[in-house]
């Protein structure tokens, strides 16, 4: 059957880039639409609204291929977990050459069966929500924080508002961050290979990976470390620095580069 058509509503500074690299590495023909965020708030524009209610990136929509015959609308789909689903359910399937990005869910006779599924598939499920729910949410929090000790901030009240960012990151972001650290640090030493679900990249690295390489220069200032996060951390930074090496990586960068390269995406 022929692909349906895919488009990526591309917003700089997002969990996009994520979907544009898992698109690259499953091989697919899709459309880019890009949208710049306000360089004062810097919110997503209105116009992302049109596509979907909540305004937010990324979010795809997907055409089936007799659309013109049967007058079938696009479907849109938001959040990069949910994106990342649904395109791996249908793109990366055993058999396709992109299957590796998502593990085969049951053991050999143990299909359908509740606690038949494979350790590699249950993993590439966590890390799916995981990422959104429990990871995210304190890297934004330290994004925000950080910027109220920033330039931007009137400097007659930034001594104030750098004191109460400092007590936030020492009471909430720092031991938080170290607890995902150390965790992620501990699943890449059971993974039984170089990713977080084995011995070949799946999608679940690729979720993980752009708030984790995004931040990796910054952890080090969100408290006191004992020693260095990535000498205290060292499978997790050689993870990081692998992500950052994979060819569908660079060729997601390089996407945009070719593009727009003022669209502010921290490239390597």
């Amino acid at each position: 059957m022929a692909q349906p058509k895919i488009k990526l509503y591309w917003l700089e500074k997002s969990r996009a880039q994520s979907i544009l690299w898992l698109l690259e590495e499953l091989k697919l023909d899709y459309d880019l639409e890009l949208f710049h965020r306000n360089k004062e708030t810097m919110l997503a524009p209105p116009e992302l609204k049109q596509i979907h209610a909540l305004g937010k990136s990324p979010v795809i929509t997907i055409t089936p291929s007799d659309a013109a015959t049967t007058g079938a609308k696009p479907v849109v789909i938001a959040e990069t977990g949910f994106i990342t689903q649904y395109l791996c359910e249908h793109f990366a399937q055993p058999g396709s050459k992109a299957s590796a990005l998502m593990p085969p869910r049951y053991r050999e006779g143990q299909e359908g069966k509740a606690g038949g599924e494979t350790e590699q598939w249950m993993r590439w499920q966590y890390f799916l929500h995981y990422t959104e729910g429990s990871l995210m949410p304190v890297l934004i929090m330290a994004m925000v924080l950080g910027n109220l000790k920033g330039p931007k901030v009137p400097f007659l009240v930034r001594p104030l508002t750098t004191m109460i960012a400092n007590q936030i990151f020492s009471a909430f972001i720092f031991p938080n961050a170290k607890t995902h650290l150390g965790f992620l640090e501990q699943q890449i030493t059971t993974s039984g290979g170089d990713y977080m679900c084995g011995t070949e990249l799946s999608a679940a690295d690729i979720v993980l990976a752009f708030g984790l390489v995004t931040a990796k220069g910054q952890f080090g200032t969100f408290g006191r470390w004992e020693q260095s996060p990535e000498k205290q951390y060292p499978k997790l930074w050689a993870w990081m620095d692998r992500m950052e090496k994979e060819p569908g990586y660079q060729k997601s960068v390089a996407k945009i580069k070719e593009i727009d390269s003022s669209y502010g995406i921290k490239f390597p």
